[in-house]
């Protein structure tokens, strides 16, 4: 079984946890960014892939193409380098940060923990449409 969907927009990584502290108790919080990119994940998701939820016991693999937008600033040339995939995006978010946002999306919606993720690979590109494609496959049969 495969599940494919694609989330626009620009490509958003996991951002890292702020903490503060009240009555001498440690708070911890999931910024605002990363809290709607994963809503979103997970709303494009549903919509586009209906009810495929992978079984608890399955080894999942997952591709993501990351395409960021093409800065306005930069030569026709470059552009167009950038536009065939001459020129690969070298900027933030990391590919570690952008899979982080994707899986932790999907858990439990797509399937039971991302744990169940043995394989996973993004590649980054730019194009005038940015977005993040994700593809979810099947391995085996069980883990």
């Amino acid at each position: 079984m495969t599940a494919e969907f694609v989330v626009t927009g620009v490509p958003v990584g996991k951002g890292r946890p702020q903490f503060s502290t009240h009555n001498g108790h440690i708070h911890v919080r999931t910024p605002q960014k990363t809290v709607v990119y994963e809503n979103l994940v997970r709303l494009e998701y549903k919509q586009q892939c209906k009810n495929i939820r992978f079984a608890n016991n399955i080894a999942l693999s997952v591709e993501i193409r990351a395409y960021y937008s093409i800065p306005a600033s930069k030569s026709k040339k470059t552009k167009e380098a950038m536009s065939n995939g001459i020129i690969r995006p070298t900027k933030k978010p990391d590919c570690d940060n952008v899979i982080k946002s994707i899986l932790d999306a999907l858990n439990n919606v797509a399937y039971y923990d991302d744990s169940q993720v043995v394989d996973c690979q993004v590649k980054k590109f730019y194009d005038e449409r940015p977005r993040v494609e994700v593809k979810i496959t099947e391995l085996e049969k069980e883990i």
